[in-house]
């Protein structure tokens, strides 16, 4: 399987950021780990196992990059600069990775940009691959999200300011005008939002991003898994294999 590191200073967040690439052609995957999560946990944690039929046929390419969810999400400093890390975090990724992959794959595919790139998480990973499907529909038009939360609580309890509700998606969802143009590109897009009921899961916000969806008239595909389905590699695993092909 063919890899590429690098890394480079980041003007958005003021440091270096890590970022590694499996694979040599099709698709763009970004993938998000999970709480806490750096950039090697795509291998280091075996996930690249589960990719290899569709990354080694060059079916796609996984983008791996670092959280800042020490800074943000698992911090307990004050909430309103908390959020303010997080969202220059985000403009990381919109500002400097997501140009960084469309010129990679436009190297090595000759890709222009359409389709755009795959976000793809796992618990506190898919929250953030949602938030960041949910939010810039010109960027990224495919999600695969397992086991996530969809909703700021999480992370900043009990407080809300307009960055935290920018982050969450049950939230903006909620207010999404029925006549909003993103719901028509939401609609061209594949996003695939899976939750288990077994130990350590919590599938209550995605129950009611699912309502919230349906009422909206937003196409995605939400796949309750049984009570034996734990929050853990082993089922992701799994679901990640059952569901790679559709949104490839």
């Amino acid at each position: 399987m063919q890899t590429y590191y690098t890394k480079w200073y980041s003007p958005s967040l003021g440091r270096d950021m890590e970022i590694k690439v499996w694979g040599h052609a099709g698709r763009p995957v970004l993938f998000i780990p999970c709480q806490d999560g750096r950039f090697f946990d795509f291998e280091n944690y075996k996930m690249t196992d589960t990719w290899a039929p569709w990354i080694e046929s060059g079916r796609c390419m996984v983008f791996s990059i670092d959280t800042l969810d020490k800074e943000t999400y698992s911090a307990t400093y004050d909430a309103y600069a908390r959020i303010r890390r997080h969202e220059a975090w985000i403009r990381y990724i919109t500002d400097e990775v997501v140009p960084f992959i469309r010129g990679m794959v436009n190297a090595y595919n000759g890709w222009q940009g359409e389709p755009g790139i795959i976000t793809f998480g796992c618990s506190l990973g898919a929250t953030h691959a949602a938030n960041l499907y949910f939010r810039f529909p010109d960027m990224f038009d495919g999600l695969l999200a397992l086991s996530g939360i969809f909703t700021s609580e999480y992370g900043f309890p009990g407080y809300m300011d307009e960055e935290v509700y920018r982050n969450s998606p049950v939230d903006y969802m909620r207010d999404l005008p029925a006549d909003h143009p993103y719901i028509e590109k939401y609609n061209n897009h594949k996003a695939v939002i899976v939750v288990g009921q077994g130990p350590w899961e919590q599938p209550e916000s995605t129950f009611r991003l699912r309502d919230l969806c349906a009422e909206k008239g937003v196409n995605v595909w939400f796949d309750t898994w049984g009570h034996d389905v734990a929050h853990d590699w082993d089922w992701w695993y799994k679901q990640c294999a059952h569901h790679i092909d559709h949104v490839l």
